[in-house]
């Protein structure tokens, strides 16, 4: 087992500087930590006691791949000390501290999302002489419960009929079948997008044993309602494998699940692939308990003209920002990211469009100048960052303030795994991570109160090459790799305090 150093003897130490410094002209692959000159404050040239060498520690985690980090002083700028800085990674997840970046500057922290019901008609005496559309903004958090609320405000309203059609309109972005082609079809951490979503466009699927076989529910379930849909459909099929398979029916997603694979009982959520129509549908529902009947729900090709009779906004895009980053929420980056690129004025025509976007204004606006992002969450592989590129990011926005409060307490922990709620160094950052990628990339503050910016990429691109297209969602050895990545990234802060504090 790799065996944490003792952190308490050097952080309580006073540390002073390093026994020498290397040349600044460091190669693109280094086995040693890469020290420059030129960056280096002049409190990094005094002696220091010996810190754990950061070879042996990458050694010991037994990762393969490669290991590539970057940490920077915030309050000087100054580069302390990289590996493999220079190298494009897989950021996964990281991916969203750019994203929340990019979307505070397009759209500021206040913004707020709009979901609408637009009369297309005149109002006479309750009825809307013409249709009635459910109009989406790009809202990443609407839900079950705010359709509800919207169809009673539609009823307090005075809204008592429709003579026209019911439609829904979700063109304020483009639909995106699915965030990444490569990922199983049926995990719920990559659904589709669309202007329209509902419960991050995932449907509840719950199973129950009876004397009969199964009953099987699909529903829009939220913390106060449960409807039931047919815009997703269930279908238990007397097999043992494949557990699921997805059949896109023309108007409605067609799943069936492995008899021999459900036990008892139990649930999950699935990705649905209507969006808009499963919004519709949900609110239709609502509607009619409200008393105002309305046919299923068609698709409007063009932005509605006509009087808003409900909206509902969402909370500030700051809340927004800081879950999608505490749960590291898919369907929220790429929304929020897309969103951020029509408000500059990009057309966004894919998610690989406007990810190049966002790569273009973090080279610009973050001198991030090897940013190479095809997509908002870092689902997709193919994206890459530097870690120097990154940590400089960082270091470069912290004294705005916007991006720290916004990042949730990474948990640095004992060499048995237990939490280390006294540990000296505390630690705002976001993970990352995919199949053999584990990144993590934030701030840390040490008992001097000297504040370091980071980046830590890890990747094993050999081991993701053998997994291909798979079913399966707990890859043979992924967990335990993920967490000797993890082990070395907190040794890895817990060595740059010691080596780098005061």
């Amino acid at each position: 087992m790799t065996k944490l150093f003792s952190r308490r003897g050097l952080l309580g130490t006073a540390l002073a500087g390093l026994a020498s410094a290397v040349s600044a002209g460091a190669p693109a692959v280094s086995l040693r930590p890469q020290l420059r000159p030129a960056d280096l404050d002049k409190a990094a040239l005094r002696p220091r006691p010996k810190a754990p060498d950061p070879q042996a520690l990458i050694d010991r985690a037994k990762l393969g791949g490669r290991v590539g980090y970057a940490v920077v002083d915030v309050k000087t700028g100054a580069l302390l000390e990289t590996r493999n800085a220079d190298m494009g990674f897989a950021p996964a997840s990281v991916t969203k501290t750019v994203t929340a970046l990019y979307a505070l500057n397009a759209l500021g922290a206040g913004y707020r999302f709009r979901t609408r019901l637009i009369a297309t008609g005149p109002i006479e005496n309750g009825v809307i002489k013409g249709d009635l559309v459910l109009t989406g903004g790009g809202d990443p958090t609407l839900d079950t419960d705010a359709l509800a609320g919207m169809a009673a405000n539609l009823k307090a309203a005075g809204i008592r009929a429709v003579t026209g059609a019911f439609r829904v309109f979700d063109g304020a972005l483009p639909f995106i079948r699915v965030i990444d082609e490569s990922q199983p079809v049926h995990v719920g951490y990559n659904p589709s997008l669309s202007g329209l979503n509902l419960n991050f466009n995932r449907v509840h699927f719950e199973w129950a044993r009876d004397s009969d076989g199964y009953t099987v529910t699909m529903d829009a379930r939220s913390g106060k309602y449960r409807p039931e849909v047919r815009v997703a459909r269930m279908r238990i099929a007397d097999r043992a494998a494949p557990v699921y398979t997805y059949k896109d029916a023309g108007d409605h997603d067609e799943w069936t699940v492995a008899a021999k694979a459900l036990g008892k009982g139990g649930a999950r959520w699935l990705p649905v692939r209507y969006p808009a129509s499963y919004a519709g549908e949900v609110f239709a529902t609502f509607a009619r308990s409200h008393g105002i009947k309305l046919d299923q729900a068609r698709p409007q090709s063009d932005a509605p003209r006509g009087t808003a009779v409900v909206t509902h906004n969402s909370k500030a895009l700051s809340t927004i920002l800081r879950s999608m980053l505490k749960y590291s929420n898919n369907l929220t980056a790429e929304l929020v990211g897309m969103t951020a690129t029509v408000a500059r004025g990009g057309k966004v025509t894919s998610l690989a469009a406007s990810g190049r976007e966002m790569s273009a204004w973090a080279r610009t606006e973050l001198g991030m100048t090897e940013a190479s992002l095809v997509d908002h969450s870092g689902l997709g592989a193919a994206s890459r960052l530097t870690a120097e590129g990154l940590a400089r990011a960082l270091a470069k926005v912290a004294s705005e303030g916007k991006l720290e409060p916004l990042l949730k307490p990474f948990v640095m922990r004992h060499e048995n795994g237990s939490t280390d709620k006294g540990h000296p160094v505390k630690v705002l950052a976001k993970t990352g991570t995919l199949y053999f990628v584990s990144s993590l990339s934030g701030y840390a503050t040490g008992p001097d109160n000297r504040q370091l910016a980071f980046a830590i990429f890890t990747g094993n691109e050999e081991k993701r090459r053998a997994l291909g297209q798979s079913a399966q969602e707990r890859p043979p050895g992924a967990a335990a790799w993920n967490a000797r990545s993890k082990r070395l990234q907190q040794q890895l802060i817990e060595r740059w305090h010691a080596v780098y504090g005061s």
